[in-house]
């Protein structure tokens, strides 16, 4: 039968020097407030996973060293560089100048549905996702180039903030 589990040393892994040393990506995350270290941390285990450049946490945003991000990131917080920054708005400045375009995942008017969007595989996209509660602020989405929203069939029209994550990044690998 060929569908036999893969062991761990079969898997490729490469160590965090290799992950370091990889052709950049040309995406970024940016953490928007959000407060559950468990969240940061998928979101880090994510970004590993996707080879995100960075990860960006803003504001009052659970930072490593931490054993509640490192039991959901599994390292991944070593693998993948990060910054703190006390303000969302300075990162989504400083990123723009770099030549990123800014992408907020929120539900907004006149978002654009992500199984409709492409991104291009010559931008450098910086996408943010918002507090668990609140989402993105409105200031930063204001900011944004592009307002993505993931489509929703179902009555709750809410996800989790690190399953949302895991969906656009994989959107972003898949179609790039």
């Amino acid at each position: 039968m060929g569908n036999r589990k893969l062991l761990n040393i079969e898997l490729g892994r490469v160590s965090v020097q290799e992950y370091k040393e990889l052709p950049e990506s040309g995406l970024v995350l940016v953490l928007d407030n959000i407060r559950s270290a468990h969240n940061v941390g998928s979101a880090f285990r994510t970004a590993d996973s996707f080879k995100v450049d960075k990860v960006y946490l803003c504001g009052i945003c659970a930072v490593p060293p931490s054993a509640e991000i490192h039991k959901s990131a599994l390292g991944a917080e070593d693998s993948v560089s990060w910054e703190h920054s006390a303000d969302t708005m300075d990162v989504v400045r400083r990123l723009k100048s770099e030549g990123y375009t800014i992408v907020s995942a929120e539900q907004a008017v006149d978002s654009v549905m992500l199984d409709a969007f492409v991104p291009s595989a010559e931008k450098k996209y910086a996408v943010i996702f918002g507090n668990e509660v609140a989402g993105v602020a409105q200031n930063v989405v204001d900011a944004s180039d592009i307002v993505l929203e993931i489509p929703q069939y179902g009555t709750k029209h809410s996800l989790n903030v690190s399953v949302s994550i895991g969906v656009i990044l994989w959107h972003f690998r898949l179609n790039r």
